[in-house]
């Protein structure tokens, strides 16, 4: 059987402001079940990128293995790629980082792929608040073999196999929150009003921007007793707030009522509206956003939304204080300035 994707579009369809059209940001056909979540999560980052005109040779997407890992083939199919091994997304994120930071980077994972296998090259990534996106979309199984438990799965979770699963589970959002990342979300690949806007934000943010996706496995995890099921989800997720983003060259015409918006402005003038809740939830304190998580797991719930953000934090480039200009520009003269120099250098430390 072949398959292909239509390549009619409705003549009618406007351009972004960068001149391309959403077949633009488009990649493959999908070989995930049918029914996945990772294909919302796809289309998601697909509409954000084309929203914000992101020029997509500027984009360089990563993963590593898994079936989220198999995602970068299926969006911005004229963009930079690079599939990794198992767990080693992060260290290639960061050695294409420091050889070129005037590109985009937007890294795939898994639950396995970064919580078990991954998780000390995640911690890393994440401690050194390296600029990129980190997206894990999160099942809580390990779909490709057959949907063993994953390190994300609750405890008490219930998948196919019908055994429940014994083992406390990994919240990397509350370790994204403790190691430093200055951008931290969590939504439902079934939401795309708060994922969209999300992933907006995420990719204006200068710095670690870690998503959690949880995107049911339907195949292995969609069972009435997996909390990481469609039906289950969505009768026991809660949001912080709701929110919009609002790119800087982009016109602000809407009006917020005082005392019920806050506004957080990001590195590059863009700004999150919050629009919040009941709870009040002060998502540029740290602690605050740590014991919300722990609070609404005790109830047994889940937290969506933007759950911290560092308005004023300091990327990898910053914090080591590297050159402006992209390493891959630098020559040999840049690189190896001869003797006198290394001789002055020297002298310094005498």
């Amino acid at each position: 059987m072949t398959f292909f994707r239509p390549g009619f579009r409705h003549p009618d369809l406007p351009p972004n402001e960068a001149g391309y059209e959403l077949r633009d940001y488009e990649g493959g056909i999908s070989t995930l079940c049918a029914g996945c979540g990772h294909d919302s999560v796809n289309a998601a980052i697909i509409r954000a990128c084309f929203e914000l005109a992101i020029e997509p040779h500027k984009v360089v997407k990563l993963s590593g293995i898994g079936c989220s890992s198999k995602s970068p083939a299926y969006f911005l199919g004229k963009s930079h790629g690079f599939n990794s091994v198992h767990g080693r997304m992060p260290s290639i994120a960061t050695g294409a980082n420091m050889a070129n930071r005037d590109l985009i980077y937007l890294g795939v994972s898994g639950d396995g792929d970064t919580a078990s296998i991954g998780m000390g090259q995640f911690a890393h990534a994440v401690r050194r608040n390296l600029n990129m996106v980190y997206i894990v979309m999160n099942n809580g199984c390990y779909g490709l073999t057959k949907g063993q438990y994953s390190a994300t799965a609750d405890k008490g979770s219930i998948g196919k196999k019908g055994e429940p699963n014994q083992l406390e589970s990994i919240d990397l959002c509350e370790i994204a929150i403790q190691l430093g990342a200055g951008f931290v979300g969590r939504s439902f690949s079934g939401d795309k009003q708060q994922l969209v806007p999300m992933l907006k934000a995420a990719l204006s943010y200068e710095g670690m921007s870690f998503v959690d996706v949880i995107s049911p496995c339907v195949t292995f995890n969609n069972t009435p007793g997996s909390t990481k099921s469609y039906h289950w989800v969505r009768e026991h997720r809660e949001a912080t707030n709701t929110f919009d983003f609002v790119p800087f060259r982009q016109e602000i015409t809407t009006e917020y009522a005082e005392g019920k918006t806050e506004a957080v402005t990001l590195h590059d003038e863009s700004v999150i509206y919050l629009h919040k809740g009941d709870g009040n939830l002060q998502i540029t304190d740290r602690r605050q956003a740590m014991d919300a998580l722990e609070e609404h797991k005790r109830k047994g719930l889940i937290l969506t939304g933007i759950l911290y953000v560092d308005p004023e934090g300091e990327d990898t480039h910053v914090i080591l204080h590297t050159t402006k200009r992209a390493l891959n520009a630098l020559g040999e003269k840049d690189l190896c300035p001869g003797n006198d120099a290394l001789a002055d250098i020297n002298d310094r430390f005498r």
